[in-house]
């Protein structure tokens, strides 16, 4: 009989690691930005403080933490966009995610960085539906990455990263049966 029990990697990563080259069409990409607030209310709904504050895996981030981080890269992100679109291939600021998942705004109710996620995607889908095939092309680069990245690859990096985290609830709720 198989192990019910999931193992690390697929608890760490529900839907697998990023692979650009499976990525969906840029509609697809879209789509997933676009309807990740409301996924992600609907993923968090009627939790309670108990499992809010339940990790998705054993030493990983808990469920209030993830809406927080989702809140804080999707803003990273929106400006990732700007900072390309208006400047030469500007180098980006990184920031440490994991320090930022332990700051104290990381452990406050939830609301807030569900409406931050609500607002920035409306403008970040919005910004991405404006933008031309060349614009897709232009590029930021990311100092612990080294080369440039293209705004196509960021899109679909957040495609992945707005399923990834969602996965990490929906899938937490599912073996609590919550």
């Amino acid at each position: 009989m198989p192990d019910p029990t999931p193992n690390l990697d697929d608890l760490r990563y529900p839907i697998g690691r990023f692979n650009a080259a499976a990525a969906g069409s840029r509609a697809e990409q879209i789509d997933t930005l676009r309807n990740l607030p409301s996924n992600l209310r609907t993923a968090v709904a009627g939790l309670n403080d108990t499992q809010l504050d339940t990790p998705y895996r054993e030493g990983g981030w808990t469920v209030r933490q993830l809406v927080h981080h989702i809140a804080d890269s999707h803003a990273n992100a929106y400006i990732r966009f700007k900072l390309a679109l208006t400047e030469d291939n500007p180098t980006i600021k990184p920031y440490d995610e994991a320090a930022w998942a332990n700051l104290p705004d990381s452990r406050l109710a939830i609301d807030p960085s569900l409406a931050l996620t609500d607002a920035v995607h409306v403008r970040l889908v919005s910004l991405l539906e404006s933008m031309t095939d060349t614009d897709y092309q232009k590029t930021f680069r990311h100092p612990e990455r080294g080369g440039p990245v293209s705004l196509s690859n960021n899109l679909a990096v957040y495609d992945w990263h707005s399923r990834h985290h969602l996965a990490h609830i929906t899938r937490l709720r599912e073996r609590m049966g919550w």
